[in-house]
């Protein structure tokens, strides 16, 4: 049961990810959530989050966002980003996900969903069958409060750092372990 819940990896930031190592290993198609992920929540992006578009893109892998926000939010995020997007995709529901896959004309084994929240990003990239990377939420200084799913997704990350089975599934690709 718990494993529907389990990432591929687990990062600290998108940051720590070496895409060229994703790109070796038959990925072609990287889809991102944008609000805790890339940036913290209704943030615009930020110059080192385009660099990370730039040096991706320059992989040969393509990008997505994949995200339950409105169309605005995302033209604002993206305004130096050249990104493909589906936005109001309802995640964790499936069709998001399919419909991503179809925009990036990848499979789902060739694609990797990149997000912040194991309810969300993480099982409906596992329930579609798309490998999935799990970073840690973004905060800002002196953010204390986490809703309640945050603590269900600590819990459920205690047993998966203990599970050999289904850490590190992609083999070495962070460039900093945590």
């Amino acid at each position: 049961m718990l494993a529907e819940l389990y990432p591929y990896e687990y990062a600290d930031d998108v940051f720590c990810i070496d895409y060229r190592r994703l790109a070796r290993k038959g990925i072609r198609a990287v889809i991102f959530d944008i609000d805790n992920t890339l940036v913290h929540h209704g943030d615009d992006s930020t110059p080192e989050v385009d660099e990370l578009f730039r040096k991706i893109h320059s992989t040969g892998l393509k990008t997505l966002l994949l995200t339950n926000n409105d169309e605005e939010r995302v033209l604002r995020f993206i305004k130096n980003i050249d990104t493909d997007y589906v936005c109001d995709a309802d995640k964790p529901g499936k069709a998001g996900y399919i419909k991503a896959l179809k925009k990036l004309g990848v499979r789902k084994k060739e694609a990797v969903v990149i997000g912040d929240q194991m309810f969300t990003d993480i099982i409906g990239a596992n329930r579609c069958g798309i490998p999935s990377i799990l970073v840690h939420y973004i905060t800002v200084p002196g953010e204390n409060k986490i809703g309640k799913k945050r603590y269900i997704e600590k819990a459920v990350l205690f047993f998966y750092r203990r599970s050999r089975k289904y850490r590190h599934r992609f083999g070495n690709i962070l460039i900093k372990g945590i």
